[in-house]
């Protein structure tokens, strides 16, 4: 009996624009009538030569994930699909998503997540398309998503029963395969073929103490698996891991002020070794030691550093890449090592082409995302694994660690300050009185520094010489100091805010100072420069990291 299609007519909708990670809104947008499909429609219309071809889908668990696969399911088998190959319960975490396209040489996938964004019926879900290479779709694709959501008039639905997500095996949805699999046993394979698991047991098993919180989000099942279950951490390692629709009412973001439970732990008297968070989606991780806090700008710049020390990458590496905003601290390894090191705009899919053209082995942003080449992602749990072999090979503590490199390198002091939720009219209005001002600024004095360099921070690919502009303003000065203005593209309200500062010290004496000390003199000229408190009426940011 052929399949039963069934074609609705529809209207577009006008804000179905994808950003840095694909379509993000709050959950009562994506429950209105044909919002979800439409967006489904536009992404199948713009792909060519998928059908009969595999797709992975799953998600990271937050309120809608089930129902969402349910329909993409039918609306794939309607389209066309061949197979899809779909995460138990419907997780899969963004990293794993990306092992799997790669793995089964899918034509792509679809992963249901807003990253970091709260869960829950009010909070905000997320849909994002990944292209054959397992990394998020470049511009050119989310463009041609965006124009089809424009004139989009129908979309293909099949009328079939929704599948069972909880039980492993084959099924059917029309003439569409469906194959619900185990969403950690691929990715926890690739983990064993990347890191001493010998040594790190070793660790493990000896008076070392770990505590990895997985936020209630997507990474507990993986990180029960493969910290408590394959290399021996004790029971109740990982903490909040079981995956929740609303993420136990918390903000599943690994930064200081909302894995605060995390931060209680790492700082009292006699806290654990090593700490670890990822975030809803499972692609971030925030990196804490015995009362000391790892900057995630450090931390790509030390696993750098140390990428030889670890079996995947004992052969050295071809090159680094780090976005925009995040500090030059991986820009000095990298010279040592005598290797490139490529600044990129925010947003993983600018990483792609240099990982597939082999010009780069690890990268990584200030938002708490490191990954290398093993997928297309950056990947929270891999990160936390570096960490552990790392430490199992010198037998040093987390602060020591970076504190020897600071010694080797210098210190890039760096911080982050959000200011999230404002008006956007307001946040326009700062970010065009910044503009008006670059072409005067180079050359003249501001405060006690001398300005080098004032742009709009413009790319040009080296792989396939796609341009992107306005990703951000930076004013550099001559010390090597610089501030960064963005606004965000991964919230759902109002506008965040993104300043970043940073300035370089070699002097040793002075590595111990408090970054929001050290960078004071910045704080002060940004918000001088900016009008941040004047336009927005705060008096300081959301959130420090």
């Amino acid at each position: 009996m052929p399949m039963a299609i069934k074609t609705v007519s529809t209207t577009p909708f006008d804000d179905q624009k994808p950003g840095t990670s694909g379509l993000r809104k709050q959950v009562p947008t994506f429950q209105t009538p044909h919002y979800l499909e439409n967006f489904i429609q536009s992404t199948f219309n713009s792909l060519d030569d998928y059908q009969g071809k595999t797709l992975v889908l799953g998600g990271d668990g937050r309120y809608y994930n089930r129902k969402a696969i349910q329909i993409i399911l039918k609306m794939a088998a309607a389209n066309g699909v061949g197979k899809t190959l779909v995460g138990q319960g419907g997780i899969l975490s963004t990293p794993a998503a990306s092992c799997l396209i790669r793995q089964y040489h899918a034509f792509g996938g679809i992963i249901l997540s807003a990253s970091h964004n709260p869960g829950g019926p009010e909070g905000d879900f997320g849909v994002k398309y990944n292209v054959a290479n397992g990394g998020p779709a470049p511009e050119k694709v989310t463009s041609a998503i965006f124009e089809q959501t424009k004139s989009i008039s129908e979309y293909k639905i099949a009328e079939a029963a929704d599948i069972d997500l909880d039980s492993l095996g084959p099924t059917q949805v029309g003439d569409m395969a469906v194959e619900v699999i185990d969403a950690v046993a691929d990715y926890a394979k690739l983990m064993e073929k990347l890191f001493d698991f010998d040594k790190i047991r070793q660790l493990l098993e000896s008076d070392f103490t770990m505590c990895m919180d997985s936020l209630h989000a997507v990474t507990g099942p993986y990180a029960k698996a493969i910290f408590e279950q394959t290399l021996g951490a004790k029971a109740g390692t990982v903490t909040n891991g079981e995956p929740l629709e609303d993420f136990g009412g918390g903000h599943p973001d690994p930064n200081l002020v909302y894995a605060h439970e995390l931060v209680e732990t790492m700082f009292c008297e006699n806290a654990p070794d090593f700490g670890a968070a990822s975030d809803g989606d499972g692609d971030r991780n925030m990196i804490l030691g015995n009362n000391f806090f790892v900057n995630p700008s450090d931390s790509l710049a030390l696993i750098a550093a140390n990428a030889t020390l670890v079996p995947g990458y004992q052969d050295g590496l071809s090159g680094i890449a780090r976005s925009m905003p995040t500090s030059q601290a991986a820009d000095r390894v990298a010279e040592k090592l005598g290797i490139d090191c490529y600044e990129t705009p925010t947003g993983w899919k600018f990483f792609g082409n240099l990982l597939d053209a082999n010009k780069i082995t690890i990268c990584g942003e200030e938002s708490f995302g490191t990954g290398s080449n093993h997928v297309r992602e950056k990947d929270g749990l891999w990160a936390v694994l570096f960490w552990l072999n790392i430490l199992a090979e010198r037998q040093q503590s987390v602060e020591d660690i970076v504190v020897a490199h600071w010694q080797t390198y210098g210190r890039n002091f760096y911080s982050r300050h959000d200011y999230e939720g404002i008006d956007s009219a307001q946040a326009n209005q700062l970010m065009a009185g910044l503009r008006s001002q670059l072409q005067t600024l180079p050359g003249q004095p501001l405060g006690d520094y001398t300005v080098a360099y004032a742009d709009d921070f413009s790319y040009t690919d080296p792989i396939d010489s796609s341009i992107s502009q306005n990703q951000g303003i930076r004013i550099g000065f001559t010390d090597g100091s610089r501030m960064v203005f963005r606004l965000s593209g991964t919230g759902t309200q109002g506008a965040t805010l993104r300043l970043y500062l940073e300035s370089y010290e070699p002097d040793e004496s002075k590595h111990q100072l408090d970054p929001q000390v050290a960078l004071k003199p910045l704080i002060v000229l940004a918000d001088q420069v900016a009008q941040i408190k004047t336009l927005t009426g705060r008096d300081q940011p959301t959130v420090i990291t």
